[in-house]
């Protein structure tokens, strides 16, 4: 009995779904020879105080400690040698949970790497996202997944960071929101000062994530990722780091339901049909939840046109109706689609006032 599941765990999910986004894992990869003879290479975090600080060095203590400036729930650090490379720390990652990455020793050359390395996670169905400093004369990375942080000389304190160094202190800012709230104007209040922009608005439509100055504090000018330049299946609406949060939360969702409760049974038409069900009510849920815009009917159904193509590669269904598509034998294959529409974040206000 173990289809009704599906409803409990999708209604779970999305109950929980806004807290749940803002306790975000943060992967960190440290380039640190100080403990070579630890095998596992690989430690986890949830607060400051869990850093064994003999285990690091002063630079990669500076680090950690500024990531904890946020609340990411926990973080994953992966050490590597000073001239080992990232391959085997990214390797290790590969299988694990995580939400944001970040190098703070990065070197400009190596950017290009990673972002790569990103893209493909996520265009093989991963969720990964990495923020990486902004090399613009090598690398424009587009991508929905990167975030391209762009500001220099980010003064705390005695020390002025780089944006290499500073990516994992806006990496533990981002996966420590919530999808009812924008990195947009978040305030980063360690921060005394700042190498500022001189033209913030292009920097920001070329898809450069930067800090403004606004006279009182240091804050995020929008929150955006590197997504600049629509094409195929890219809308506005992805250039936020908020949307594509929530949209990253629901298909971890569905794959994670799916994966442990669906697999493995009759693919019949009824069963399909509950498991839709369950879909659109965690779709339901997650509207009351406000983190799905509760004015547009966001519903997910079978995909007929997909389902008809798959049948029609196999026999003849010229003169099927649309209900015999939907109830066919589709051999071990489920086609759904879902349309649906995210809430955005208040971020601009156009006030006009009239004199009369």
């Amino acid at each position: 009995m173990g289809l009704p599941e599906i409803l409990i765990e999708f209604k779970a999910k999305a109950e929980t779904a806004v807290a749940r986004s803002q306790n975000g894992i943060l992967a960190v990869i440290l380039e640190d020879d100080t403990k070579t003879d630890d095998a596992s290479k690989s430690y986890v975090y949830r607060t400051a105080a869990d850093i064994n600080t003999s285990h690091w060095s002063t630079e990669s203590r500076r680090d950690l400690n500024i990531i904890f400036s946020s609340s990411p729930s926990r973080i994953l650090v992966e050490r590597v040698g000073t001239s080992e490379g990232y391959d085997k720390a990214l390797a290790r990652l590969k299988n694990k949970n995580w939400n944001w990455l970040a190098i703070p020793g990065l070197k400009n050359e190596k950017v290009q790497s990673i972002g790569e390395w990103i893209i493909a996670q996520r265009a093989a169905k991963k969720t990964f996202k990495a923020v990486l400093p902004c090399t613009a004369a090598n690398y424009n990375p587009n991508n929905e997944g990167i975030v391209d942080f762009a500001t220099e000389g980010i003064k705390v304190g005695a020390y002025t960071f780089s944006s290499n160094e500073y990516c994992a202190r806006i990496a533990g800012l981002l996966a420590s929101l919530s999808m009812a709230e924008s990195a947009t104007y978040q305030v980063l209040a360690e921060v005394d000062g700042i190498t500022e922009s001189t033209t913030p608005d292009e920097d920001i439509d070329a898809g450069k994530f930067i800090l403004i100055n606004d006279g009182e504090k240091i804050k995020v000018g929008r929150g955006i990722n590197s997504l600049h330049i629509l094409s195929g299946d890219k809308t506005e609406d992805m250039k936020k780091i908020k949307i594509i949060d929530g949209m990253d939360l629901i298909r971890d969702d569905i794959r994670a339901s799916f994966e442990k409760n669906y697999i493995g049974i009759n693919n019949s038409y009824a069963n399909k049909l509950i498991f839709i069900s369950a879909v659109n009510q965690y779709f339901n849920t997650l509207e009351r939840q406000g983190v799905l815009y509760d004015e547009y009917e966001n519903i997910a159904e079978i995909d007929i046109d997909a389902q008809r193509e798959w049948l029609a590669n196999r026999y003849d269904v010229s003169a099927y109706t649309d209900e015999q598509i939907l109830k066919a034998k589709t051999g071990s294959y489920v086609f759904v689609k879902a349309a649906v529409q995210f809430n955005d974040a208040i971020e601009d206000l156009h006030f006009t006032i009239n004199m009369k």
